[in-house]
């Protein structure tokens, strides 16, 4: 059993289980009723996602030290209670459960959910 980090809206693989979104808004234009035919999440889950402030430092980062100032702020938005017992949540569920979790960045290295597998194995998760 495993926790994936996808891109949400990439093909599924065979037994992923459900998967959820950690992202701030559901994607636009699609609606509702077609978020898991379309490959996008079954769950939407926020908690996870960067506050939208949090968000805007990461999009605005064109260098080292921008990307890990906001590495820096999405962590400690992480180790607030509400988020660091979903991720302990989440990482108790991987040990008997397979599902994943995303976000719709392209690239996983300039997106959180780089950071987010970091903490998620911190919590010990087993990921893929």
């Amino acid at each position: 059993m495993v926790v994936r980090v996808v891109r949400l809206g990439s093909a599924r693989i065979e037994g992923e289980g459900t998967r959820i979104g950690t992202v701030r808004r559901p994607p636009r234009g699609v609606p509702k009723a077609r978020f898991a035919s379309e490959n996008w999440y079954d769950v939407w889950f926020p908690n996870l996602a960067p506050s939208a402030e949090t968000v805007k430092l990461a999009q605005e980062a064109t260098t080292s030290a921008q990307w890990a100032a906001f590495l820096k702020k999405y962590k400690a938005e992480m180790s607030k209670p509400e988020a660091s017992h979903s991720l302990a949540l989440l990482a108790a569920l991987s040990q008997n459960s397979n599902f994943s979790v995303g976000c719709y960045c392209e690239r996983e290295e300039h997106c959180h959910r780089s950071a987010l597998r970091a903490l998620l194995a911190e919590k010990g998760a087993k990921l893929e």
